[in-house]
């Protein structure tokens, strides 16, 4: 999950509000002012509230705002593993919602604030005292509206979030038809199943991950790719996994590259005595053990019926400069003139924009993943958002530039935040994809 990486690395300077007690009472004193902003919008739409009634909502609001500095606390001070793996998780993603949320609904109460300055300002200069009180007191409804308008789009924000937590594992495949002019008569009809950030590290539940495989190899796939992040930082994340996802195969045989994650850049090293050199050697044979042909910026050839194609694979390259460049697309593309279809996968979509079109007009079909649709958006007939669209213009689905096209897929797994959010046409859309040539 591209926009996670801030939440994973544990180098101390990019931690200081979590590492040092001047930061953390900063980091603390800023939610508290949050909170009681908030809590005057709170005060302004419960009024017509019994007083028990109000005592009760009152208690509760702050009650959830200790749990969560006591939570924090807890993070940073002390061996939180104690917690467990799933309760640590839930946890540190529940307060990171909250803090989403809240950021939302402030939004509006500062719209309603930056109102009533403008109104107060407007009555003194160019009213007398009574019609700016009268002015006032027809502010009073719009305030109570923006305070409903704000406390439902930072609730409904939070509840799609919690929603999620049950969505993670909800597998769907997207069957995308692709037609290429160029692409030779034994590959028509060919069914390529297209795979990417399986992210191990963040799996607690192999039975949902094996159902999710399972669907995979249903589809009875020529050719399976894989475009990178199969852990979260460490190699032997995937030890409980090996035996799920060796079951991929394909006639045609499974392909994989690396992703941004992949190369362990967001945890200290040397970890239970294993350096960070060694950790990517070590991955390099999980994919070698898993049966799974890892491209490293390199091409080879996939024949069928006497014709052949070119498949390429690059390392992570990525526009975007908090992200690295090992991908090096002049190793990987000569040789691959001679083929008349080319498939290219790059972890890393901005990589289509910046390098691809502009160098590579050959290659046909770029897939890659990396973005996780930041594991919540919108996808609807005729609607499609998410936040990371911002970060990135291709972060979901088929993209079309002349005879050039790229997919990009949301992702088999998920970092950060366990689960879901949003709505997707066919509830997950495609967590994994089928493409059928």
């Amino acid at each position: 999950m591209c926009y996670n990486e801030r939440y994973q690395t544990s180098n101390p300077k990019h931690h200081f509000l979590m590492r040092t007690p001047l930061g953390l009472f900063i980091t603390i004193g800023v939610m508290l002012l949050l909170d009681t902003y908030i809590f005057q919008a709170i005060r302004t739409v419960s009024q017509s509230l019994s007083p028990k009634a109000r005592a009760i909502l009152y208690a509760v609001y702050w009650g959830i705002t200790a749990l969560a500095v006591i939570s924090l606390l807890l993070f940073v001070y002390t061996d939180h593993n104690f917690l467990g793996k799933r309760v640590r998780t839930y946890l540190f993603a529940t307060l990171i919602g909250l803090g989403l949320a809240k950021m939302v609904a402030v939004v509006f109460f500062l719209v309603d604030d930056v109102r009533r300055i403008i109104q107060w300002a407007a009555g003194k200069l160019f009213f007398n005292n009574t019609n700016a009180e009268r002015m006032s007191g027809d502010g009073i409804s719009r305030s109570v509206f923006l305070s409903w308008l704000g406390l439902a789009a930072g609730g409904t924000l939070f509840g799609s979030l919690l929603y999620g937590f049950s969505n993670k594992y909800n597998y769907n495949l997207k069957r995308v038809p692709l037609s290429f002019d160029n692409l030779p008569a034994s590959f028509k009809g060919m069914k390529i199943i297209h795979i990417s950030d399986i992210h191990s590290g963040s799996f607690t539940d192999k039975k949902a991950v094996e159902h999710g495989i399972k669907k995979i190899l249903a589809e009875k796939a020529d050719l399976i790719l894989f475009t990178g992040d199969l852990v979260n930082d460490r190699a032997h994340e995937m030890e409980d996994y090996m035996d799920v996802f060796s079951k991929l195969n394909a006639p045609m045989g499974v392909y994989s590259v690396f992703g941004n994650h992949d190369y362990g850049d967001y945890v200290r090293w040397p970890h239970k005595g294993v350096s960070k050199e060694q950790n990517l050697e070590n991955l390099k044979q999980v994919h070698a053990n898993l049966g799974w042909r890892l491209l490293l910026n390199e091409h080879v050839a996939l024949e069928r019926n006497g014709e052949q194609i070119a498949l390429l694979g690059i390392e992570n390259w990525s526009n975007k400069a908090r992200f690295p460049k090992h991908g090096r697309m002049d190793l990987a593309h000569p040789g691959s003139e001679k083929y008349p279809f080319k498939i290219l996968m790059s972890h890393d979509p901005s990589h289509w924009d910046a390098e691809v079109k502009p160098k590579y007009p050959d290659v046909d079909l770029v897939l890659s993943g990396h973005t996780h649709g930041m594991q919540f958006g919108v996808e609807i007939p005729g609607f499609k958002w998410s936040p990371v669209q911002y970060m990135y213009k291709q972060w979901a689905g088929l993209y079309e530039d002349g005879s050039q096209k790229l997919y990009v897929n949301p992702g088999f797994g998920f970092i950060g935040y366990p689960g879901q959010g949003g709505h997707h046409a066919g509830n997950n859309g495609d967590r994994a994809g089928v493409g059928d040539g």
